[in-house]
């Protein structure tokens, strides 16, 4: 982008600044629905900075800039804010200072002791927190009921208007009057007589819809007021077709326009209203009339736990991917030393072949093709700047995934496209291993995936490596790609580990301006035995496809995790090689022949 581009922004941005009176303005990545990939027209911190992660809060002043992003993306924001008057700071790095402990020492000799940050992008606990550490530093007081954008983004896209599709019940398992039903009585335990959803995917999933307005993630943009006897979607009617609207009315379910969702608070006629602080936005927090319940919705948790036909199609979408990911593998060995590949042609032939397997409805993220240096940056996208040329030698990091209308799939394999160094093969060895070792685990019933993380990473601390995002997270069952509650990381996450919920398995390494190694299968949680001492759950894999054998330093592995990448790809070529030409699966028996 070019970089006059952000200056003239900023320079409108602080002209309705001080006409408001303000001395900062906040742009958080988030929208109305809290949601961790937005809709274009939430886009407001991409706008205002440039930098386009899925993950980081930009702060203005009326003298300066910065933008807040985590590891994931400390390479990326560099590039993307050059040239910019945007500073980096990179979270949870030593001196690093918070948003308000640089908000007071930037606004120490304003005038204006106010800042802003747009109330319906942001939830009720970032405010309250925000709101806190303010007071606490100088008395600067928080304004939520403007948004500057409104004004100064001329070409501002509309919110998405597209058409919501039904979920089949083959697909489903569960009819949405019977969620709601268990909705209903999990409200109760809370003693909460109705809640309002505004999570993307916890609303597709109760009322088994799907649509298209977030890129990659098959949700739809609207809210959902369930009451103790009714249940009302607040959604643009024109996306709604007279089919799905007979469908919702059957399951107990009346619609609403999607601005109107304010005086549908206001008008609710229950005692009390459940709202989760994490969240519901601030403005609609405000317009609630009733005694609010402040507590956690309990559909994350529900939706995390697979019912028998989710499982089924999850098996079926990772086999149909696996059967993908081999042509692709295959033709990737074979056109490395003849073709001029890039980054971008390699995507660009994956999806081609994910899109000819049934059921394909996309990609559910966009494909990171990193190669050596590239693969440093663990949410690089090439761009036609940056299409790097593939050579047959060095690692190539590949971490994609597909949306199929019975599963999600999310898969890293990094690829030796030639001889690689010494280094690169004890890196990714320690990878490997960490990888092997957190699916060979044994747990209780209810464990965090952070008293799971250390697995993951002990064979890479003891040699002085370690990564900063998390070990694995939950995958939607054709929704979204990133699920909750449950997470695997070394930062604390409550959420225990029950048996139906899937996981990821993907510990890695980046080394800057060198190379980067990931692996990363998608895992069922399944029950392993019961003892004197409770439950015990372990993983099973979804995901079938074979790792690359070609870096690995045997003797660095031990006999329990040669043995289990063994059987793990023997399994491959079992699940996979009917379903293949003659040599297809002559390639798949030789990448799958034990170690």
């Amino acid at each position: 982008m070019d970089k006059t581009i952000i200056k003239e922004r900023l320079e409108r941005l602080r002209e309705e600044l001080r006409r408001e009176h303000l001395s900062a303005f906040i742009f958080p990545t988030s929208d109305p629905h809290n949601s961790e990939y937005t809709a274009d027209h939430w886009k407001g911190r991409e706008w205002i900075s440039g930098f386009n992660g899925s993950a980081g809060i930009a702060v203005v002043t009326l003298k300066s800039a910065a933008l807040w992003t985590d590891s994931r993306y400390f390479i990326q924001a560099e590039k993307q804010l050059e040239g910019t008057e945007f500073q980096l700071m990179r979270q949870k790095l030593s001196g690093t200072p918070t948003i308000p402990e640089w908000l007071e020492r930037e606004l120490a000799d304003m005038e204006d002791k106010e800042i802003g940050e747009d109330g319906m992008v942001s939830s009720v606990a970032d405010i309250d927190h925000l709101k806190e550490e303010m007071k606490r530093r100088g008395g600067i007081t928080v304004r939520t009921n403007f948004d500057p954008l409104q004004r100064i983004w001329n070409d501002r896209p509309v919110i998405p208007r597209g058409v919501v599709e039904m979920q089949p019940m083959e697909l489903a398992g569960e009819d949405a009057r019977s969620k709601l039903a268990r909705v209903r009585q999990a409200l109760r335990e809370q003693h909460a007589d109705g809640m309002l959803v505004v999570a993307l995917d916890d609303i597709a999933w109760t009322l088994n819809l799907r649509g298209s307005d977030v890129h990659c993630n098959p949700v739809f943009v609207a809210y959902l007021l369930i009451a103790s006897d009714k249940a009302t979607l607040f959604i643009d009617k024109t996306k709604v077709s007279d089919k799905v609207s007979e469908y919702l009315k059957g399951q107990g379910v009346d619609i609403a326009p999607y601005t109107e969702v304010g005086n549908g608070l206001k008008d609710y006629f229950e005692y009390n209203i459940l709202l989760d602080p994490n969240e519901v936005c601030y403005s609609l927090y405000q317009e609630v009339p009733r005694v609010v319940v402040r507590g956690v919705s309990p559909i994350a948790g529900m939706k995390a736990i697979k019912n028998e036909r989710e499982i089924q199609g999850f098996k079926s979408a990772m086999l149909r991917d696996g059967i993908a990911m081999v042509k692709f593998l295959k033709w990737l060995d074979e056109h490395i030393k003849t073709d001029c590949l890039t980054e971008m042609s390699v995507s660009e032939k994956l999806e081609s072949l994910r899109a000819e397997q049934p059921l394909y409805r996309g990609l559910s993220f966009d494909t990171i093709a990193g190669y050596e240096a590239h693969g440093a940056i663990v949410h690089y996208e090439a761009t036609a700047e940056t299409d790097a040329s593939l050579q047959a030698k060095g690692l190539l990091l590949l971490d994609s995934g597909a949306q199929y209308q019975d599963g999600t799939t999310d898969i890293t394999r990094t690829i030796a496209l030639g001889p690689v160094t010494e280094e690169q093969r004890m890196v990714y060895t320690l990878v490997l291993k960490g990888h092997i070792q957190l699916q060979m685990l044994h747990f209780p019933e209810g464990a965090s995936g952070t008293q799971l993380d250390a697995i993951a990473r002990k064979d890479l601390w003891k040699e002085g490596y370690n990564y900063l995002h998390g070990t694995g997270h939950g995958v939607g069952s054709y929704l979204n790609v990133h699920e909750g509650p449950h997470q695997i990381r070394m930062e604390w996450r409550p959420a225990g580990l029950y048996a139906g919920m899937t996981v990821t398995d993907e510990p890695g390494v980046y080394l800057e301006g060198r190379f980067g190694v990931r692996i990363e299968n998608t895992l069922l949680v399944v029950p392993a035995e019961e003892t004197e001492c409770g439950r015990f759950l372990k993983f099973e894999p979804l995901t079938w496809c074979p790792i690359d054998k070609r870096p690995v330093i045997k003797e660095m592995l031990t006999e329990e995790e040669r043995e289990w990448l063994n059987r793990y790809h023997a399994v491959v070529y079992e699940h996979l090689s009917p379903f293949l030409d003659v040599s297809e699966a002559e390639w798949l028996r030789h990448s799958t022949q034990p170690l």
